[in-house]
């Protein structure tokens, strides 16, 4: 059931698991974050709030080992802030937070939400010291005619630490479309298989928040491999309902069936028996781009969005955006904007 739509975008906006990552010349630099930042060793889930104080931390350089800058030796966790006040440049464009080598494990908040993680924090201690963090923000974050803080959450175990290395900044991303409806953010999360998750019943309460989209292993599920499930409930209440809609859901590791409101509406790979044909399988590097069928999308209740998935080997989930609902002409008309540009 996978949809014929070839989606032709190349960026990946939220990636933790990259040795190697080339800004590409059309993403834009809107906010240099290369400047001063506020600094704490410490570890208090306060200091990721928009309105916390931190007039009286440390100034640290970013990007460079805090040993480097007064801390030799410190190893544990620390907290750095930033603040920048919005602009209207900012508006209607399809942002990227680029935070560089972070070594070794982070945890992003942008106005006092959670982006993305990139590493586990103990006890399931796991270093992402090389990967490029890139995370996709969220357009409704932004404060476009005020203040803005970036606060990140990092954990060092050994040598040096910090926010070492890259181009600290937000960018615009050309490649990537925006949803009409975004989906980015926190999901619900459980491993093993049962066909009742598809239900709206289904108590999910006590399942894992997680975020989409981001590597599971960065979010605590290390050893994860083989089935689990994510549902999400939203409302939907668009004014042209009677549209043909699109749902996007980025790349996911490795195979996946889409369900909403209890409906199949897509699938990639052949998860009955994933494992037998995974060695020549590229379905992880394939975007997610399906029609959703006309009436199905309710708007006079909350709709559930249920993705089962088979991870079969290193790392798995939802793990790059897009993540929404766009109208089926308005992306039809990006992808014939990229293919021209493209020739």
């Amino acid at each position: 059931m996978r949809i014929v739509y070839v989606l032709l975008m190349c960026a990946v906006l939220v990636f933790t698991g990259c040795d190697d990552v080339i800004v590409e010349p059309g993403n834009d630099k809107l906010v240099d974050l290369s400047i001063n930042w506020k600094f704490q060793i410490g570890d208090d889930s306060a200091w990721s709030q928009i309105d916390f104080d931190d007039s009286k931390w440390d100034k640290i350089t970013v990007p460079s080992s805090w040993e480097n800058q007064g801390f030799h030796g410190y190893n544990g966790y620390a907290w750095y802030r930033v603040s920048f006040e919005g602009s209207t440049a900012l508006a209607k464009k399809n942002l990227s937070l680029h935070l560089g080598y972070i070594d070794d494990v982070d945890e992003v908040y942008f106005n006092g939400v959670k982006i993305g993680t990139s590493g586990n924090f103990p006890p399931d201690y796991k270093t992402a010291y090389n990967a490029y963090r890139i995370y996709y923000l969220p357009s409704s974050l932004v404060n476009f005619t005020s203040k803005n803080v970036v606060a990140v959450r990092v954990y060092d175990a050994q040598l040096e630490g910090g926010i070492m290395s890259g181009d600290p900044g937000i960018f615009e991303n050309e490649t990537y479309i925006s949803p009409d409806f975004a989906l980015e953010g926190n999901w619900k999360f459980i491993t093993g298989d049962s066909a009742a998750y598809i239900n709206d019943d289904i108590a999910d309460s006590a399942w894992k928040d997680v975020i989409v989209p981001s590597y599971l292993e960065n979010q605590g599920f290390s050893e994860f491999e083989g089935y689990a499930w994510y549902r999400i409930k939203f409302d939907f209440k668009d004014k042209d309902s009677k549209a043909a809609l699109l749902l996007l859901l980025g790349k996911i590791d490795d195979y996946d069936e889409v369900y909403l409101n209890g409906k199949l509406i897509g699938s990639t790979g052949k998860i009955k028996d994933p494992k037998i044909e995974y060695i020549q399988s590229e379905e992880w590097m394939q975007n997610r781009v399906y029609v959703i069928p006309n009436g199905l999308i309710r708007t006079d209740r909350p709709n559930i969005l249920a993705v089962r998935i088979f991870d079969a080997f290193q790392q798995g989930g939802i793990y790059s955006g897009p993540v929404g609902i766009i109208k089926k002409d308005r992306y039809e008309a990006f992808m014939r904007k990229a293919y021209d540009k493209d020739e």
